[in-house]
């Protein structure tokens, strides 16, 4: 007998065919359901008003679930989001997105983890992306997470930007996701552009199809390709890595850093963000950075491992660059790296 939870959706039957036949799966909600119900509508109740308000759709457990949780809710004989539900939206703020991605992609690397824990297998980081449902909302999910705290708390931490911004200077985006970054700082600071360079052409497309709906399009530009190799047409006057510095280690720091002082002007200066690795390693046993251990797991299978602001900071004295600056946010989690390029390359 093969028995699988998604059995009982109508979309494993479309996704699966004919090999759907015969599988078996729980029970969480039927139409036909006879018992009674304590609070809301009953099981018919429910039936009836869905097809009024979506005819031809069928009413699987997922719906009644997200009526039950107080997602949806009916009005009149229409439904619609209720305000816990539309949390979920991405463009609600703060929204609930991210923990409902977030769900999905821990499950999803746990078990791939699991299986390459067998052999030591690093796969790389397409792996992350074998589930055709995280690759669109993945950017979208970091940055519900992280844009807001980058705007509010770290931005006013960074006072050159504003001097940029008034030589109407260039910013270097490098692994730039959906451009959210560069969005935030040209909304802050009107003199400003950018370049953004990203290695996933979704991910180029979405960054530049948003700075056209902001009206951004004329001081902000994307463009596909490796960051390690990226090139510019004029020098700038800062560069910065978001949560991306990481996934360029493992290939050689050293190098990488020497290639960014080519793209730099003399004085530039080189920003990174990343979360912020415990030196001791009994502190992953506290809250604040349980969920970072199995951050750490899910880098490993793609390639990666998460870094210390210390050894960052290291690494860019050891590359020449002036004066690091570690700035430490949200108890100690988050680190903001700064840097000074000193020589021309």
């Amino acid at each position: 007998v093969l028995a699988c939870v998604a059995a009982g959706i109508s979309r494993f039957a479309q996704e699966m065919g004919p090999m759907a036949e015969g599988v078996v799966g729980p029970s969480q909600w039927e139409a036909e359901a006879l018992e009674g119900v304590e609070i809301g509508p009953s099981a018919e109740e429910f039936v009836i008003r869905m097809r009024r308000a979506a005819p031809g759709v069928n009413c699987d457990y997922p719906a009644a679930q997200a009526y039950a949780a107080g997602l949806l809710e009916a009005e009149g004989d229409q439904f619609r989001l209720s305000p816990a539900g539309a949390a979920f939206r991405p463009e609600a703020e703060p929204s609930l997105m991210p923990v409902a991605l977030q769900a999905m992609i821990s499950a999803h690397m746990a078990e791939r983890a699991a299986e390459f824990m067998k052999d030591g297998k690093r796969p790389g980081e397409e792996v992350l992306f074998e589930r055709a449902t995280i690759a669109p909302w993945f950017e979208a999910m970091l940055e519900a997470n992280f844009g807001p705290f980058f705007e509010k708390t770290i931005l006013p931490e960074l006072d050159f930007f504003a001097a940029i911004d008034a030589e109407g200077g260039l910013v270097l985006d490098l692994g730039c996701g959906n451009g959210w970054y560069l969005r935030r700082l040209a909304k802050r600071f009107g003199n400003l552009r950018g370049v953004g360079v990203d290695g996933f052409e979704g991910n180029v497309k979405a960054a530049a199809a948003k700075a056209r709906e902001e009206g951004l399009e004329g001081r902000l530009s994307f463009q596909l390709g490796d960051a390690r190799q990226a090139g510019l047409s004029e020098k700038a006057d800062a560069i910065v890595l978001n949560r991306a510095l990481h996934h360029m280690w493992e290939a050689g720091v050293g190098e990488f850093l020497t290639h960014l002082g080519t793209l730099a002007k003399l004085g530039g200066w080189l920003v990174i963000w990343e979360p912020n690795w415990p030196k001791e390693r009994s502190r992953l046993r506290e809250p604040a950075y349980t969920r970072m251990a199995f951050q750490n797991l899910s880098e490993y299978v793609q390639g990666n491992h998460l870094l210390n602001a210390e050894e960052i900071a290291e690494a860019l004295a050891a590359a020449g660059l002036g004066s690091p600056e570690i700035r430490l946010f949200a108890d100690g989690t988050e680190a903001v790296i700064t840097a000074r390029f000193l020589t021309l390359r």
